[in-house]
């Protein structure tokens, strides 16, 4: 594998590129003829080609040859680093097994935990990076890893610590963050409050401390913590500076989001069973509604996110995996488009958008990712489609793009054309073949 420092640079003028509805923010129309200009990997002009400034005619040119152009996409739910596996529980809850059952018998988080713990640093760096690998094939340029499969300060530690080699290595946006309240470990059976303040009072000041941490976290849910305790781990999380979100809502009403919300959370996610009153606090406080469809389908859920609701009370949408090895164990982002419009309801820009400027809102991104625009880093991605409906419409097939990430090519396997007929109706147009350099950079 190349490392990404010795990737092909991308700066230079992209020329010849479709524009998707939105890719320059909310409301922005298409731009069928469009070039971008990246410097030192960072873009400095955007528009219709008609319109480049001269200043850039001498820059090196890299054909877009009629792609369509998103910006980078962004999964803002990961639980990307762990050991092991958990197909048994797959298999006990086609059998009948609920998911609280399964996690009472002494499966779920905790069967992670004993796996993670067993795992050395460089073994959990390996088992995750074809995982993440998988993810940037399909155009994902920024990303979210969250710990909780350690459930100790030294696990929790490696955890995040190789979700920032991840980052380093792979040459992507990784935002950390903690979730030492992701279930209680067998040495605290019985003690969870012992467990909430060795959480709040040994484990986070410690990883903040080291820079490991972007964001806390929270399980807030029958089967997890209670709402006090959800609270004294925002409080911690407060006193730190560090911003906080809440696995809420999923399998019951427990007012998490609303709490949540009073804390400025970035984002609550899941939130199958959210009420109109934590809705009503997530719009005050600006929190993203992150909705994770592959956790619904793959626990057979019935009971569907108030999309409706959700989208009447302009409460943002984000779309993400939730990979984890438990209840959504996907390494697509594109399928989770599908689902979120196929289960959930969502619009096509509604689905882009959760997958793009929503989800970097979700990440506290939004000024450096999820759009393309003057002095953010060059994330976007070429694909060889005829329209952005495509990227929720295919079901198992990998349109290999052409990614440029943090500034480089990061993945240049040139597709073949898109389907375009001329205006007269003759046979569609096909992409000459591309000269010697890099693919889709000029020489």
């Amino acid at each position: 594998m190349t490392p990404f420092a010795h990737l092909p640079s991308a700066d230079g003028v992209w020329t010849d590129l479709r524009l998707a509805p939105e890719a320059l923010g909310e409301a922005s129309a298409a731009v069928d003829d469009a070039a971008i200009v990246v410097q030192h990997g960072h873009i400095v002009w955007v528009g219709e080609r008609s319109a480049l400034p001269a200043e850039h005619a001498r820059a090196p040119q890299h054909n877009g040859r009629h792609a369509l152009v998103t910006p980078g996409l962004i999964d803002c739910h990961t639980h990307l680093v762990y050991g092991g596996q958990r197909a048994n529980e797959f298999a006990m809850r086609l059998a009948g097994a609920s998911y609280e059952e399964v996690a009472r018998a002494g499966g779920g988080i905790v069967s992670s935990v004993r796996a993670t713990r067993a795992a050395s640093e460089d073994e959990l760096f390996a088992l995750a990076a074809p995982r993440l690998q998988a993810l940037l094939n399909e155009g994902v340029c920024a990303i979210e890893i969250k710990s909780g499969y350690g459930l100790s300060l030294e696990h929790e530690r490696a955890q995040l610590r190789v979700a920032r080699r991840l980052g380093e290595h792979f040459g992507v946006t990784v935002r950390t963050t903690f979730l030492g309240a992701h279930a209680l470990p067998p040495e605290y059976v019985g003690r969870s409050q012992a467990y909430i303040d060795t959480v709040c009072h040994e484990m986070m000041p410690a990883l903040a401390a080291e820079g490991l941490v972007d964001a806390v976290d929270v399980f807030c849910e029958t089967i997890g913590f209670s709402l006090a305790e959800t609270e004294q781990v925002f409080r911690a999380a407060q006193r730190l500076n560090l911003p906080v979100k809440l696995h809420a809502e999923q399998l019951s009403d427990m007012g998490g989001s609303a709490l949540a919300a009073r804390y400025g959370a970035l984002s609550c996610d899941h939130i199958e069973h959210l009420s109109d009153a934590g809705i009503a606090a997530m719009k005050l406080a600006g929190t993203v509604a992150v909705l994770l469809p592959g956790a619904y389908y793959f626990l057979r859920d019935t009971h569907l996110p108030p999309i409706a609701a959700l989208r009447a009370a302009g409460v943002p949408m984000a779309v993400s995996t939730d990979h984890n090895p438990g209840t959504s164990p996907t390494l697509s982002l594109l399928l989770m488009l599908n689902m979120a419009c196929t289960l959930f309801r969502l619009t096509v820009p509604e689905a882009v958008a959760g997958v793009t400027r929503h989800a970097a809102r979700a990440l506290g991104l939004q000024h450096s990712h999820g759009q393309i625009a003057v002095d953010q880093p060059a994330n976007f991605v070429l694909w060889p489609l005829g329209e952005v409906a495509e990227l929720a419409y295919w079901l198992g097939q990998h349109p290999q793009p052409t990614v440029v990430r943090q500034g480089r090519i990061a993945s240049a396997i040139y597709p073949p054309a898109p389907l375009r007929v001329t205006p007269q109706g003759a046979a569609p147009a096909v992409w000459p073949s591309q000269p010697g350099g890099a693919p889709g950079s000029g020489t």
